[in-house]
């Protein structure tokens, strides 16, 4: 059982970035003493909020992550080139000493593919293509590529990342026909964080058995999923801390077309968030578990919340649940 962290790097736009990227710093040295396994950063461009760019925070952060893993929660691959995604990609991993997790997905916000005039129409097969040209490029051989977006002509990647083939893949993804292209081409899907705990256990049920038809083993397969986190002494607790923090947060995705974050959020609210006692915590994560999770990448950071009450969440949690999963 591996547990992890989402980076929340969403500032309001009169935020103190400095401050808040050397609270970054601090945060991820914290996590890593208390012995988190892994750190990710989300990706947005043109966004309400003030965001950093995952990949240069992500080196920024090397050095200070310890042996936790690093990747990308996810990074829109239909927005950029596989030839530059592929060789900054593998200089980060390099940079790492392999410890990059490419997560990814072909996004979803209007503004975002108008203004890199991109067809939005053509994000799933560009994001498929884009990573199967970075794959081809991560051989380290000449790469000739004519498809529908790309034409590559006997090109060599100038930078290869540690392990051959490339770093691990994980892809994101929020419907049945998605999640099953991902378990046919036998990569891992990262399950969201919105979702419902029947819908997160189904959908996974669903995933496994398209992924075994497709004849790939679950021998040492990653099944991740992002939730958001609040340890305190009861829900109740837990909400007066971060609740606030945590509406708000969801409510920036309204102005994006998702508005289920207004109409349902009651349900969000007792059924998708991770929030209670440690006792709480951990029935919630065996549950996952049992049902065949087994990497859970959890955000303990939302608007408006002081870093010191993510450093005490993420302390109770390492303290009073994360040892009834050690072994």
């Amino acid at each position: 059982m591996k547990f992890g962290i989402l980076l929340d790097h969403q500032y309001a736009r009169d935020d103190d970035l400095g401050r808040r990227s050397g609270e970054l710093v601090e945060f991820v040295q914290h996590v890593r003493d208390l012995g988190f396994d892994s750190l990710f950063g989300i990706h947005h461009y043109l966004s309400s909020l003030r965001t950093h760019q995952p990949l240069p925070l992500l080196s920024r952060l090397i050095d200070h992550s310890g042996d936790m893993s690093l990747g990308t929660g996810i990074l829109i691959l239909p927005l950029g080139h596989p030839v530059s995604w592929a060789e900054e990609i593998a200089t980060i991993d390099q940079m790492s000493g392999g410890r990059f997790i490419l997560g990814i997905g072909s996004g979803y916000r209007d503004d975002e593919f108008s203004s890199f005039g991109v067809d939005r129409r053509t994000r799933v097969s560009r994001m498929n293509e884009s990573l199967e040209v970075m794959q081809k490029l991560w051989t380290g051989e000449p790469v000739v590529h004519h498809g529908r977006h790309f034409t590559l002509d006997g090109v060599r990647s100038s930078m290869l990342p540690v392990n051959p083939g490339g770093p691990e893949v994980w892809v994101g993804a929020n419907g049945p026909v998605g999640i099953t292209r991902i378990a046919r081409q036998g990569l891992a899907w990262l399950a969201p964080s919105n979702v419902r705990r029947n819908w997160a256990v189904g959908n996974l049920a669903d995933y496994r058995a398209e992924r075994t038809a497709a004849g790939f083993d679950d021998a040492g397969a990653t099944f991740p999923i992002h939730r958001d986190l609040c340890v305190a002494d009861d829900f109740d607790e837990a909400w007066s801390i971060a609740g606030e923090g945590v509406a708000r947060s969801y409510g920036e995705y309204v102005q994006y077309g998702m508005d289920y974050f207004e109409t349902q959020w009651e349900g969000i609210k007792h059924k998708a968030l991770f929030f209670g006692s440690p006792d709480d915590i951990a029935a919630k994560v065996k549950d996952f578990s049992d049902a065949g999770y087994n990497h859970f990448v959890f955000r303990m950071q939302w608007l408006g919340l002081p870093i010191e009450e993510s450093m005490r969440i993420a302390e109770r949690f390492a303290r009073e649940v994360m040892p009834r999963f050690r072994t």
